[in-house]
């Protein structure tokens, strides 16, 4: 009998373990789409994988959705560009609620050139209605 408990045991780790994989590629792609849709000004890319209750710490500064949006936009309108990527990701969930860390490797570039940054990065989201948002974000950069 305890055999037969283990192989259940193990024959549910083994089902489940793509579906939490799954969930967790699923976690980056909604912080690379965040991403895309800052690179891009595209708002409501940006709201479809944020809360309506989303703020973030950037530059030593609490900012909301809709300020951290014109914050890129006023920079894009300065002539900076942005690259960002999600590397090195390291995912967790708890039920509908997720945590993310990870190293962001990207550029600013600008009229006196491109510069190659890294930030250390990490987010919390919560599922809803089958999907992941963005509800919290934090960027330190790398020295």
């Amino acid at each position: 009998m305890f055999n037969n408990m283990k192989r259940i045991v193990a024959l549910i780790f083994i089902l489940a373990l793509p579906v939490y994989a799954s969930e967790e590629t699923n976690v980056v792609e909604a912080v690379q789409s965040m991403f895309v849709a800052l690179e891009n000004d595209d708002f409501a890319r940006f709201r479809s994988v944020t809360s309506p209750d989303f703020y973030a710490f950037d530059v030593g500064k609490r900012f909301s959705g809709d300020e951290l949006m014109a914050l890129i936009k006023k920079a894009h309108a300065d002539g900076k560009i942005y690259v960002w990527k999600v590397t090195d990701p390291e995912v967790h969930i708890d039920g509908t609620t997720a945590w993310i860390t990870y190293i962001n490797r990207g550029s600013i570039e600008d009229k006196s050139g491109k510069q190659n940054l890294g930030w250390l990065e990490s987010a919390v989201l919560r599922k809803r209605n089958g999907g992941w948002r963005i509800h919290f974000f934090h960027s330190t950069r790398m020295d």
